[in-house]
């Protein structure tokens, strides 16, 4: 069996209990760790006592970084790649870095984990047997394009929303989905100030308008029905 190179691991999206035991015997056994933001993950690594060198691995670098990544894991360094919550390449870095290792026959292990649609989905009482995950929405080019063909599409739909876009989003829905569409909007999951709305539409919005939306989002549609 061929020595692991690249790592992809889970960290928690809000509570720090939430990292499996291999998690950690991962991130205290590789040589480098590849962080979203090292400040960010410093504090992760920090509670849970580890001591590894972190080296920055964003949207705005991996480009760049890539090449002299992908020339370290040949000659044998071992790395692990983490991102500021969930798991790497959901909405986040690591597909791009995944591809290359893939290419130059390095060897990945994926671990299970964290991920905040999966909660999300299951609390909405929406039909998870069968769904769709699109992760964030276009901000200006094709976002009403992808939202009327998702008006007609009859599996359980799952979002990522930033809290300055939800009321946005939510009065897209109405416009185009139907004000009687069920929508369920769970934010802060696994923080202290969680919190999960789930109703029509147009009450869901009315909701949100009359709050100062904070935390991270993930909005879940009910399919269309026949």
């Amino acid at each position: 069996m061929s020595r692991t190179s690249l790592f992809l691991v889970p960290t928690p999206i809000g509570n720090l209990g939430d990292i499996t035991l291999r998690s950690l015997d991962v991130l205290k056994s590789v040589d480098t760790i590849l962080a979203e933001d090292t400040r960010t993950s410093s504090r992760l690594l920090q509670h849970y006592q580890i001591s590894k060198p972190l080296q920055s691995f964003h949207i705005f670098n991996e480009h760049k970084t890539l090449s002299s990544l992908i020339s370290r894991l040949q000659g044998g360094e071992v790395m692990a790649l983490i991102t500021d919550a969930g798991t790497p390449g959901i909405s986040d870095p690591g597909f791009l870095l995944v591809r290359e290792c893939l290419r130059a026959g390095l060897t990945i292990e994926s671990l299970p984990g964290a991920t905040a649609l999966v909660p999300a989905l299951i609390k909405s009482g929406f039909p998870s047997d069968r769904f769709v995950f699109e992760g964030f929405l276009p901000h200006k080019k094709g976002r009403q394009t992808l939202l009327k063909k998702l008006a007609e599409e009859e599996r359980t739909i799952v979002l990522y929303e930033s809290p300055h876009r939800l009321v946005k989003t939510l009065q897209q829905i109405v416009q185009f989905f139907g004000d009687q569409r069920m929508v369920s909007v769970s934010r802060e999951l696994t923080k202290i100030f969680e919190e999960t709305k789930t109703g029509a539409a147009k009450d869901v919005l009315s909701y949100f308008l009359e709050k100062d939306v904070k935390g991270e989002i993930v909005l879940v549609i009910d399919g269309k029905k026949e």
